[in-house]
């Protein structure tokens, strides 16, 4: 990375994967292994925040959870970022601008779970990031009838793409969407954390 900025080239699919990572774990990583592949992306940024505006109190340091994503995957196409400190941004809209002017050329993806989904529309500018980047929603364990009947799945509804053509996401104009339903790992930074296993 130059001057803590990764490297992308025009007409490459990166993957954005937000959250707090508090902790990272191999949920994260299972996530990112399925997101590159049936999504066919170039490589993934995990953008680890500051904090989460939505939750009231806030997460271990950043140094400590960047410490932990990079622990937790090894893979060459993905890199554990701090894009966010570095932009200046702490809502995901005003990352995805900032990233759009960054990288002219480059075509992001936005990768969340079904359990954001069901919550989206809360979200600061969300119908702004709909309008700006592809998104990708993967499916977890009890999640998807929440996030199908979920006010932004259902005003969205003509722009879902179906999983089968999941493949060309990151080609397509925005407002588009998938919900993919891939076998996923139930591990939660939540239940690390009320198990002690964190903090």
């Amino acid at each position: 990375m130059r001057s803590g900025f990764p490297f992308a080239r025009p007409g490459q699919i990166i993957g954005l994967l937000g959250g707090s990572f508090d902790p990272a774990h191999a949920g994260h990583g299972h996530v990112t292994r399925e997101a590159i592949k049936r999504l066919g992306l170039d490589r993934v940024w995990w953008l680890v925040s500051p904090g989460n505006p939505l939750k009231v109190q806030g997460p271990a340091s950043l140094d400590r959870r960047m410490a932990q994503a990079r622990s937790v995957i090894d893979n060459p196409r993905v890199v554990v970022t701090d894009l966010e400190v570095r932009l200046g941004t702490r809502y995901t809209a005003h990352t995805i601008a900032a990233l759009q002017a960054r990288y002219p050329g480059v075509r992001f993806v936005w990768l969340m779970g079904a359990d954001n989904l069901a919550q989206f529309h809360h979200w600061d500018h969300w119908r702004s990031i709909l309008a700006a980047v592809p998104v990708a929603v993967l499916a977890r364990p009890g999640d998807r009838a929440a996030a199908l009947s979920s006010p932004t799945a259902t005003i969205y509804r003509s722009a879902r793409i179906p999983a089968e053509a999941a493949q060309g996401l990151g080609r397509q104009t925005p407002p588009a969407w998938t919900f993919l339903n891939v076998p996923m790992n139930a591990t939660s930074s939540s239940a690390i954390r009320a198990e002690g296993g964190w903090r």
